[in-house]
């Protein structure tokens, strides 16, 4: 994927958003809004808010030009770097798009409470005002007139991603989980469908839950697997100050955002014990790039 590529102007960064959401919907494998994979494997991330050098590192390792090799993005909006008071990482979105159409398929961007809340139009913050305003901000300081036509564009993709990506070995990734004390109110077949407004809403839609939940508990996490029939959950969205830490028994949270961040690389085609995804995480600052490669400063 080429790194210098000129997205700037609205009509041809309209057209590739609208193009790598219909990839999306029509990925193989896709049941509702989760994607049952199949191929040799998987590199799944954490949170990137607009981590570009990182994002660059995972690219490499995830060789998509080799085999049937797929790679899982989660959160790629609203980073902590403003410019000039905006936000944007609408040029994350638009690399990662042209990823999507170069490997249709097997690039994989899930939804995350701040894509979600910037779909809905939800005041979300990274620590500092209101990204999703600050991300509107954005596109208006680049695109001037025609920045609602970019909005519109990066609404139809962020609407096509999948709220879970689930392995053929046991695996199922998602931004987050429901908070155990919603599990009431949460709709453990929304995983079969398309989602709908409500869906995203909060405090009580499911997808909205399933990009929100940061506590969990062993039964509830054992209610979830038996009814998915999953063995691990990795997710994004917690706070944490490492790559990954282990939750209760049979889940993992990932970040990527950091100089600090992992990935982790699973088989598809082969089982793999719970204990041995949580020794497969491997640290981004670690991952070689070629010789002359820049790292999208």
């Amino acid at each position: 994927m080429s790194s210098d590529r000129d997205w700037s102007r609205p009509e041809p960064l309209c057209a590739l958003l609208h193009e790598a959401a219909e990839v999306l919907l029509q990925t193989p494998g896709r049941h509702g809004c989760r994607i049952d994979l199949q191929g040799d494997s998987l590199l799944i991330s954490g949170d990137l808010h607009d981590h570009l050098p990182n994002l660059h590192r995972i690219i490499h390792a995830a060789a998509l030009h080799e085999g049937e090799r797929h790679l899982l993005l989660q959160e790629l909006i609203h980073g902590p770097n403003l410019h000039h008071g905006c936000d944007m990482s609408w040029r994350i979105l638009a690399r990662v798009a042209d990823l999507v159409l170069q490997y249709p398929g097997r690039v994989h961007p899930l939804l995350g409470n701040h894509e979600n809340s910037q779909l809905m139009g939800v005041g979300v913050t990274k620590g500092g005002g209101n990204s999703v305003e600050q991300f509107e901000d954005g596109l208006v300081m680049t695109f001037g007139e025609q920045s609602e036509d970019v909005s519109l564009a990066v609404d139809a993709l962020l609407a096509a991603m999948p709220l879970a990506v689930r392995t053929p070995n046991g695996i199922q990734c998602s931004h987050a989980l429901p908070d155990h004390a919603w599990m009431n109110r949460f709709d453990v077949e929304v995983l079969e469908r398309s989602l709908t407004e409500d869906d995203r809403r909060g405090p009580f839609g499911s997808a909205y839950q399933m990009t929100w939940g940061r506590r969990f508990t062993s039964e509830q996490l054992s209610l979830l697997a038996d009814a998915w029939s999953v063995d691990v959950f990795i997710i994004g969205h917690l706070n944490i100050d490492t790559a990954a830490v282990r939750i209760e028994n049979c889940a993992m949270a990932l970040a990527s955002d950091s100089d600090g961040g992992g990935v982790v690389h699973v088989p598809l085609d082969q089982s793999i014990k719970r204990d041995e995804i949580f020794g497969r995480v491997e640290l981004i600052q670690g991952i070689a790039l070629p010789d002359g490669a820049d790292t999208w400063a």
